[in-house]
């Protein structure tokens, strides 16, 4: 039987942060976690410049971006050019964004085959994608509050394009919303198959 000052004593954290106390694991998690999300930042960079090529290339060879595609029924919506624009950006990206974060960023999920990490990774981009649309039409629509409608864009240069910076604006609001629903499902499998904790440990 230990004493009541040995338990008492055992109930109290150790306030260096040593590995009994639960600290250092803590900041090396904090840590792993940071680094992460730099390389998913970085990666998503990549992607960043992926997606805004094809939107470029598209804008440059497809018809005009404001351009009505079909009407949306029963509504005043349309459907317009730089809607597509983007979701084609957005598929050649994603599958380029894939392959680096899991070589790079969830390493450690690489267990797991392409198949079933892929798809998880593919709905979390087009939930991410759905946003860039909605983030889109505010930013190019007229009518909205958010409009572009600063006098410089002109478009009389690429630079000075609203639709790219409406893209660009779009895919620097939505990466963190996509790494971290990647970090707890495209990429989470694998803690499942991590070593149980021996029982003697508790």
């Amino acid at each position: 039987m230990r004493s009541e000052e040995q338990v008492a004593t055992a109930a109290v954290p150790d306030p260096t942060g040593s590995p009994d106390g639960g600290g250092l694991p803590r900041a090396a998690s904090h840590a792993a976690m940071l680094r992460q999300f730099l390389t998913f930042g970085i990666i998503g960079g990549s992607g960043v410049l992926v997606n805004m090529a094809v939107v470029i290339l598209c804008n440059r060879s497809g018809p005009d971006a404001t351009g009505i595609v079909w009407p949306i029924v029963f509504t005043p919506w349309s459907v317009r050019w730089y809607h597509v624009y983007s979701t084609l950006a957005f598929l050649v990206a994603n599958v380029s964004n894939f392959f680096l974060n899991r070589r790079l960023t969830f390493s450690d999920s690489r267990h797991m085959t392409v198949r079933s990490q892929f798809w998880p990774f593919f709905c979390v981009g087009a939930i991410g994608q759905l946003f860039v649309l909605g983030i889109n039409t505010l930013l190019l629509n007229p009518t909205s509050p958010l409009f572009l409608d600063f006098a410089w864009m002109d478009s009389a240069t690429g630079l000075r394009k609203p639709e790219y910076w409406a893209q660009l604006t779009s895919l620097v609001v939505v990466t963190p919303l996509s790494f971290i629903l990647n970090k707890v499902w495209s990429f989470a499998s694998h803690r499942a198959h991590r070593c149980p904790k021996n029982p003697t440990d508790s």
